[in-house]
C-alpha cells in the first residue's frame, strides 16, 4: 500500500500530493464531484476539509474518498481505477 506524505488543496477541487517514495503531483478531482458524497465537495470550503485517515486515504468528513493506491497510479502515469473515489 503507497503511503502519502504529505499534500495541500489547490482550490478549488485539486490536490498536490508527495507519496513516501517520491512520487508527486497534482490531480484535478473536478469531474469525480458528482454524486451524493461527491457534490457537497463542490464548495470549496467543503473540499478543503481533506484528510489523511489511519488507512492512509484522503478522506472528507462526509465519507468521500480517494485511495492511496489509485491516486499513486494515477500521479505514477496511470489512471485511476473504478472505486478510485467512492
Amino acid at each position: 500500500m503507497w503511503r502519502i506524505r504529505s499534500f495541500r488543496v489547490i482550490p478549488p477541487h485539486a490536490l498536490a500530493v508527495e507519496f513516501v517514495d517520491g512520487v508527486e503531483g497534482e490531480v484535478d478531482l473536478s469531474a469525480d464531484l458528482w454524486g451524493p458524497l461527491g457534490e457537497p465537495l463542490r464548495d470549496p470550503a467543503v473540499f478543503a476539509a481533506v484528510q489523511i485517515d489511519e488507512f492512509g486515504a484522503l478522506v472528507w468528513p462526509n465519507g468521500f474518498d480517494i485511495a492511496p493506491d489509485a491516486l499513486h497510479a494515477e500521479l505514477a502515469g496511470g489512471r485511476r481505477g473504478a472505486g478510485a473515489a467512492a
